[in-house]
C-alpha cells in the first residue's frame, strides 16, 4: 500500500510504503500499526519545508524557466567561441584545418550554478578545458581580444597573476568568471568526465586549481544521498548565512563551496530527512561539532601523482587551520584556511542562535521567515574600526577595493593578537561612503570592524603597530601586483558607536536601533530556547577523534599615537544594569525541554488498566534526540543489526510503542 503526498508549493510525489505494517483487526478492518507519533512526524515535516519554499521565493532564490533558458543560451555561444578560438590558434600553429577541425574543447560549469542552487541575477563560474597545445598566454591574449569584439560583452577584465587565473565579465547581463585549463591531451572529445584523477598528470599546479572547481562540485552531488533535498536546504542555508554576514570566503567567513559541503555532510548523517529537517539537523550538527576535527564527506583519496594534499601529519601549516573543511576531489584541500579566531566565534554563535530558532519552527512556534532576518551589528558593539578605501577613478576604485576586501583578514589578524581584543567582528558588507552618494567625483568604500575588549577598568588600547602593519602590506602587494596608482589610499579609523551617523545613512542606524530595540524584549525568550538547546546538543554524544588544542598567539604591540580609552564597558551586548553589578541579568529556566517534532500533548484513557506514559515523558527531548541520531547514524544504516541490538534504541521504541499503545484511535 502506497501513500502519496502532494506538497502545495510544487509537484513532488513522495511515497511510502507500509506494507509490512497492515494487519487485520477482529472486525475485519484493515489497521496500519505505525505510531501516532511517526505518522505525525512524517507529515509535520512535509508541511515545515512546504513553509520552508515558500519563504524562500520572496527573496529570489529561484528563477524562472525563461531565466534559465537565458543562462543555457549564454553557455551556447560562449562554447561556439571557444570552439571558434581554438581553431584559429591551432591552424595558426601550423595544424592542418581538418586536423584542428576535430581537437575539441569544452566549457564545464561549477559553483552554485553546477549545483543548481544559484539565485536570480547570480554569476555562472565556468572552466574552458583545451588540448594541450593551447596554452595560459593564448587564453588571455587572442582569446581575451575575441571576447571584445563580442558585443553582448561587457566590464571585460582579466586577473592572470591571480593565485587562480581567472577572464572575467558581464555577457549579455550575466557575470561569468571563467577559469582556463590545459590538458595534456591531443583533442578533448565532448563526452570527457573531469573526475578521472589521471587527467591530472603532468598538469601545471594553476590548470589543477583550475580543474579542481569542476571535480569538486561534481564530487559533492554524487556523495549527496538526494539531490533534490539537498539543494533546497543549501539554498535556505547559503541565504541564512548572507543575512548573517557570514557569506564571504575572502573575509575569514564560509564561502559558496563550504556551505555546500556543510549540509551535504548532514544530508550523509540523515540520508531520508526532507529539507526542512536538514536545516534544523544542520544547526544541530555543526553546532556542537568539535572543531578543528575535519569536515570530510569521504576518506582521502591517496592517488599519488605528487600534488600537495591537506593532511596535518605532514604539512605543519595544516594543524594551525581552525575549521577545516576538506574538499572531496583529489588534490583534498582545506576550504577554509581564512577562517580566524573571531570569524570562527561569530559562526559557532550564529549556530547556537539558528538551532534555537529552528527549534521553534519545527514546533510551529515561529515561521521561517525569521530565521532570514538580519541581526544587529551596529548596535551590538560600542567601538568600531572603520577602513576607509579611496581612489581617483570609478574604475580604478574596483580594483582597488578588491585588493583591500582580500587583506582585510590580515587586519583581524594583527586586532585577535592584541591581549585586550576578546574578539573583532568584521562585517563583510561593503558600504559606500556618504559623500561618494552624492558627489560622482568621490569614490571611496568602507568597511567596519566590531571590536570586543577585555573587561578593565580604564583600559588603552594602543592599535597604531596593528594598523600601520595592515596598511603596509596592502600598499606593498599593490606595488608588487603593479596595481597602485595615483589616488588610491587606504585609511582605518577608530569610531565609537555614536559616532556611526557620520558614516552611515540615518535609515540604516534607525533600523538598527529598532531591531536592538524588538531584540531586547524578547531576550529573556531566547535565552530561554538556548538553554533547550544547549540541552539537545549535550545529548548528543557523537563519538571524535581526540584533536590538539588552539595554539593561541600573542604578541605586543608598540606604543604610539593611537589608542582606545575604554573607561566603561565596551562589550555591548550587556545592558546597563549588568554593566553596573557586573553579572548578567537572570533568565528563568524552561519549564519544558520537549522535542522539535512532539505531537500535542494528550492526557491518558481513564479507563486504562497499565501505567502508560503521557507525552512527553519526563526525558522527552534527550529520548527524541537520541532516537533520531540513532536511527539516522550511517553505521545503522547499512547494518540495522547493531541499531536493534542497542539499549537506548529499546528503550526509545518502548516509549514510543507504550505512547502509541494508550493514545491509538
Amino acid at each position: 500500500m502506497e501513500y502519496r503526498v502532494l506538497l502545495c508549493s510544487r509537484v513532488q510525489v513522495l511515497i511510502f510504503k507500509f506494507s509490512s505494517l497492515i494487519n487485520y483487526t477482529r472486525c475485519g478492518h484493515l489497521r496500519i500499526t505505525m505510531p501516532n507519533k511517526q505518522m505525525y512526524q512524517i507529515f509535520e515535516h512535509l508541511l515545515r519545508t512546504s513553509e520552508l519554499e515558500n519563504a524562500l521565493k520572496p527573496f529570489d532564490v529561484f528563477e524562472t524557466e525563461q531565466e534559465l533558458n537565458h543562462r543555457m543560451v549564454i553557455l551556447s555561444k560562449l562554447y561556439s567561441l571557444v570552439k571558434q578560438w581554438i581553431k584559429s590558434v591551432s591552424i595558426a600553429k601550423n595544424m592542418p584545418e581538418n586536423v584542428a577541425e576535430n581537437v575539441g574543447g569544452k566549457i564545464y560549469t561549477f559553483g552554485s550554478y553546477r549545483l543548481g542552487v544559484h539565485h536570480k541575477g547570480a554569476d555562472i563560474d565556468a572552466l574552458c578545458v583545451a588540448p594541450v597545445h593551447i596554452d595560459r598566454a593564448d587564453y588571455f591574449t587572442s582569446f581575451f581580444e575575441l571576447l571584445k569584439q563580442q558585443q553582448e560583452v561587457t566590464e571585460l577584465r582579466a586577473v592572470e597573476e591571480a593565485f587562480v587565473p581567472v577572464i572575467k565579465m558581464n555577457f549579455d547581463g550575466i557575470e561569468i568568471d571563467m577559469l582556463f585549463a590545459r590538458l595534456a591531451l591531443k583533442e578533448i572529445p565532448d563526452t570527457m568526465d573531469l573526475r578521472d584523477d589521471n587527467l591530472l598528470k603532468n598538469l601545471d599546479p594553476k590548470c589543477v586549481r583550475s580543474l579542481n572547481g569542476c571535480r569538486v562540485t561534481d564530487e559533492i552531488l554524487r556523495l549527496v544521498p538526494n539531490i533534490d533535498n539537498f539543494r533546497l536546504a543549501l539554498r535556505a542555508i547559503k541565504l541564512w548565512a548572507k543575512k548573517h554576514g557570514i557569506y564571504s570566503n575572502v573575509m575569514g567567513y564560509l564561502g559558496g563551496v563550504s556551505w555546500a559541503m556543510l549540509v551535504a555532510r548532514t544530508c550523509q548523517l540523515y540520508p531520508n530527512a526532507v529539507a526542512a529537517t536538514l536545516v534544523h539537523k544542520f544547526f544541530l550538527v555543526f553546532s556542537q561539532w568539535k572543531w578543528p576535527q575535519p569536515v570530510l564527506l569521504k576518506q582521502p583519496d591517496n592517488v599519488g601523482l605528487g600534488f600537495p594534499v591537506w593532511d596535518p601529519r605532514v604539512n605543519i601549516n595544516d594543524r594551525y587551520h581552525l575549521m577545516p573543511i576538506i574538499t572531496p576531489a583529489y588534490p583534498q584541500q582545506n576550504s577554509t584556511f581564512n577562517v580566524s579566531t573571531s570569524t570562527r566565534t561569530v559562526m559557532m554563535e550564529e549556530f547556537r542562535s539558528g538551532l534555537s530558532l529552528t527549534y521553534d519552527i519545527m514546533l510551529g512556534k515561529q515561521t521561517w521567515d525569521k530565521l532570514f532576518e538580519s541581526p544587529s551589528f551596529f548596535t551590538k558593539y560600542k567601538h568600531f574600526i572603520v577602513l576607509l578605501a579611496s581612489s581617483a577613478s570609478a574604475d580604478d576604485q574596483l580594483e582597488w577595493c578588491g585588493l583591500v576586501e582580500s587583506k582585510v583578514r590580515h587586519l583581524i589578524g594583527n586586532l585577535e593578537r592584541n591581549q585586550h581584543i576578546t574578539l573583532a567582528h568584521v562585517n563583510p558588507e561593503c558600504f559606500p561612503h556618504l559623500d561618494a552618494q552624492t558627489d560622482g567625483n568621490i569614490h571611496c568604500s568602507m568597511w567596519f570592524i566590531g571590536l570586543e575588549f577585555a573587561k578593565s577598568e580604564n583600559l588603552n588600547v594602543d592599535l597604531t603597530y596593528d594598523i600601520q602593519s595592515f596598511t603596509e602590506t596592502v600598499n606593498r602587494q599593490a606595488v608588487i601586483i603593479k596595481m597602485l596608482k595615483e589616488g588610491m589610499k587606504i585609511e582605518a579609523r577608530h569610531v565609537k558607536r555614536k559616532q556611526l551617523h557620520q558614516y552611515l545613512e540615518p535609515s540604516l542606524i534607525k533600523r538598527e536601533r529598532k531591531n536592538s530595540v524588538n531584540n531586547a524584549s524578547v531576550k529573556n525568550g531566547v535565552e530561554s530556547r538556548k538553554r533547550v538547546a544547549e540541552t539537545i546538543i549535550e545529548t548528543c554524544n557523537i563519538k571524535r577523534a581526540k584533536i590538539p588544542d588552539e595554539i593561541q598567539y600573542t604578541e605586543d604591540g608598540s606604543n604610539n599615537s593611537v589608542t582606545i580609552h575604554c573607561n566603561e564597558d565596551s562589550n555591548s551586548g550587556l545592558g546597563e544594569e549588568t554593566l553596573r553589578s557586573g553579572t548578567p541579568s537572570q533568565v528563568p529556566e524552561p519549564t519544558t525541554t520537549t522535542p522539535a517534532t512532539a505531537p500535542p500533548t494528550a492526557a491518558a484513557p481513564a479507563t486504562t488498566g497499565q501505567a502508560c506514559h503521557t507525552w512527553p515523558p519526563s526525558d522527552a527531548a534527550q529520548i527524541h534526540t537520541r532516537y533520531e541520531y540513532l536511527v539516522g547514524d550511517s553505521r545503522h544504516v547499512a547494518d540495522p543489526s547493531g541499531l536493534l541490538e542497542n539499549r537506548e534504541f529499546q528503550r526509545a521504541c518502548q516509549v514510543l510503542q507504550e505512547w502509541s499503545t494508550c493514545h491509538d484511535d
